[in-house]
């Protein structure tokens, strides 16, 4: 893809990078001389951790909270609904759909 960016970094103070373009598992991307290994699909717009963050942390996109880690986040690993829950709303997850 040439020098087309995969990643990006919205704020130098974001735990999170978001994805330019779907990445695929096996892919190594490296953004400000890290390197980050994907190990799952990761969709155009969704985020990977720039850092291991740990359970209960607060998730920064663009320097502001959007949520905090429901689990521990591995670096690279993909950050979504399934690892992370708002703090300000109700957050749809599997674990709590209803039948």
């Amino acid at each position: 893809m040439g020098s087309f960016k995969k990643l990006i970094r919205l704020s130098e103070n974001d735990n999170v990078l978001v994805v330019c373009c779907n990445i695929e598992p096996g892919e190594e991307l490296q953004l400000e001389n890290v390197r980050y290994v994907i190990n799952e699909f990761v969709a155009l717009g969704h985020k990977i951790a720039l850092k291991d963050i740990a359970m209960g942390e607060p998730i920064l996109k663009f320097n502001v909270v959007i949520g905090s880690a429901v689990r521990d986040i591995k670096k690279g690993q993909h950050v979504h609904v399934h690892n992370i829950k708002s703090d300000f709303i109700p957050t749809y997850t599997i674990d709590n759909q209803k039948s």
